[in-house]
């Protein structure tokens, strides 16, 4: 397979696909990394992907990767949902410069660990052309979640850098992407998700409700969903579940 290292429109990815196939219409799918991560850290993913025929695009996200900044944790951690949104318009760019190239047969998928995950849900409910999507270690409680988050801050002595008035407009923009609020956006489409119960960076609780009531709301289309949790695994996804999510987003984009 090839791994080429390409910059579309600023945004620095791996171009990962199969040997004889890397110039034609592939079945593609968009892989996100984690937070403090950066796109070839996921490059198991895409050999897993490529080995059965799927191209893979591997973007760095705003802040990470090529495009650092010199941030240390908790700068990056402050700007998380900036990064995050920011990502969801650059899925939509992606999509549209590999149709532009004649990449993608069909629509690509999304898939994402962590940060990722949280941005592919985001991105599900924005966007219809994505046919299937793999969540690891994701949450669709966008709301519920930073707000979390800023107490968190708070608890530990940090001043946020926003006014009251910001925050509040902040909470009301991630609300336009908040799956729990959304959730007729998922329109009964092909969704994996991977989760460790002993998860203490994106809890497993929420993540594992909002599947729930997404069941109910799939109705006889149930079997378009799957679960895999993992009872003793914390955050960081096993081999068994990557592999598990790759034949997911293989066997879905081969429909």
């Amino acid at each position: 397979m090839k791994i080429i290292k390409e910059i579309w429109e600023g945004i620095p990815l791996l171009h990962v696909a199969p040997d004889d196939a890397a110039d034609t219409e592939l079945p593609m799918v968009i892989f996100l990394h984690g937070h403090m991560s950066a796109k070839e850290h996921n490059l198991h993913y895409a050999y897993q992907l490529a080995d059965k025929g799927i191209r893979v695009l591997l973007p760095d996200a705003h802040l990470h990767g090529e495009r650092e900044e010199d941030q240390d944790g908790i700068q990056l951690s402050l700007r998380f949902w900036e990064i995050v949104l920011t990502s969801i318009e650059e899925v939509g760019k992606i999509h549209k410069l590999a149709k532009e190239k004649h990449l993608v047969k069909g629509e690509p998928a999304i898939g994402g660990t962590s940060m990722g995950g949280i941005t592919t849900l985001g991105a599900l409910t924005v966007y219809p052309w994505i046919p299937a999507a793999a969540v690891m270690m994701g949450a669709a409680n966008y709301v519920e979640l930073a707000n979390a988050q800023m107490t968190q801050f708070e608890s530990r002595g940090f001043t946020l850098p926003i006014t009251e008035e910001e925050r509040a407009n902040m909470l009301k923009t991630l609300g336009q992407f908040d799956g729990t609020k959304k959730m007729d956006s998922f329109n009964k489409r092909p969704l994996f998700f991977w989760h460790g119960e002993q998860d203490i960076i994106v809890p497993f609780g929420p993540t594992y409700d909002f599947y729930k009531k997404l069941k109910n709301s799939y109705g006889e289309a149930q079997d378009r969903l799957q679960f895999l949790r993992e009872k003793e695994t914390g955050h960081a996804v096993s081999r068994p579940g990557m592999l598990a999510a790759t034949e997911w987003l293989a066997e879905h984009l081969g429909k």
